[in-house]
């Protein structure tokens, strides 16, 4: 007798609707967990570096760009989860850059429900007119804002100026300092203004500049182009960016372990008799974790440990 065939059961191919239904599941499911990832960050900063109290009036500076949309976004998040314990306010500046779309930010806005104000000066004209053509307009331009935003905080009676820079901008501006201005000298996520009269806060200090892009292509921000700096291409941040960016494809992860240094200095081991008295140093007796090690490994091999103690080390 022969042996009954075997029927061999073809896979089921999936439907292009199932296939869309399956994209459609997989990218709900990754835009929670970045929403969650961004909510979380915020908050840790908001705790860590006391950026925001209850009873605070926040005035969000909204620009029209990814940083400042999701910096918005994010802070209205923790505003509905804390029962509203905190006020928050979007100002933005129209500096009257030529093609500049006025209507988009007060459409979103109401749109949203957020409490808003505009305020327009013309400061472009200003720019233009004091700085030679070609050369950087950051600076005049930043000195202008800031003065404008700070007499808006107070006559809108608000506590708090959040600004949205983000991981990657204090960063680039650690290096900026240090390669071209001589100073280890940051960008804090909290610091007085010029004058002493306003807090400034940045919530997005643990937050990285990739995942607010990809939150902004999720929610659809209206983003609106800055043509009077955003097309000079040569200036040093741009050129600290890319040198941060190459660096991350090259060694992944180098990114966050820079930006976890910015929270762990040793003024014992900087050369700034400023922050540590080095002339007033004397033995002390007390074991110190750090001591004299520059970039040794955190630990060694018990074994190996042992086998050295009794070897005389001439000092490298």
């Amino acid at each position: 007798m022969s042996e009954p065939a075997t029927l061999i059961e073809t896979p089921a191919v999936p439907s292009a609707e199932d296939s869309a239904a399956a994209a459609e599941k997989a990218a709900a499911h990754a835009a929670l967990k970045l929403e969650k990832r961004l909510v979380r960050q915020v908050a840790q900063a908001i705790g860590d570096f006391g950026l925001i109290e209850d009873g605070d009036k926040v005035m969000v500076c909204v620009s029209g760009g990814k940083d400042s949309y999701a910096m918005l976004d994010v802070l209205r998040m923790l505003q509905q989860r804390n029962g509203n314990r905190f006020e928050l306010i979007a100002v933005n500046l129209d500096q009257k850059q030529p093609g500049f779309p006025a209507h988009v930010l007060p459409d979103y806005l109401a749109k949203a429900g957020v409490p808003f104000h505009i305020e327009t000066q013309d400061t472009y004209s200003v720019v233009k007119e004091h700085i030679p053509e070609g050369k950087t307009m950051c600076s005049l331009c930043s000195r202008l804002r800031r003065g404008i935003l700070y007499r808006v905080a107070d006559e809108l009676g608000c506590t708090k100026i959040a600004l949205g820079h983000h991981r990657d901008d204090m960063l680039q501006t650690f290096f900026l300092n240090m390669f071209f201005g001589g100073k280890l000298k940051g960008m804090p996520p909290k610091v007085q203004s010029d004058r002493g009269d306003h807090l400034i806060i940045r919530p997005l200090a643990y937050v990285a500049e990739d995942d607010l892009s990809r939150w902004a292509d999720i929610r659809a921000f209206p983003i609106i182009p800055c043509t009077l700096c955003g097309s000079q291409e040569n200036l040093q941040r741009k050129q600290i960016g890319q040198m941060l960016r190459d660096w991350q494809q090259l060694y992944p992860g180098r990114i966050e372990n820079m930006a976890v240094a910015l929270r762990n200095l040793v003024p014992s081991h900087f050369m700034d008799p400023r922050q540590f008295d080095f002339a007033g140093m004397v033995p002390n007796g007390v074991q110190d974790a750090d001591g004299d090690k520059a970039f040794d490994p955190p630990a060694f091999p018990a074994q190996a440990v042992g086998t050295l103690a009794g070897l005389s080390v001439m000092p490298r």
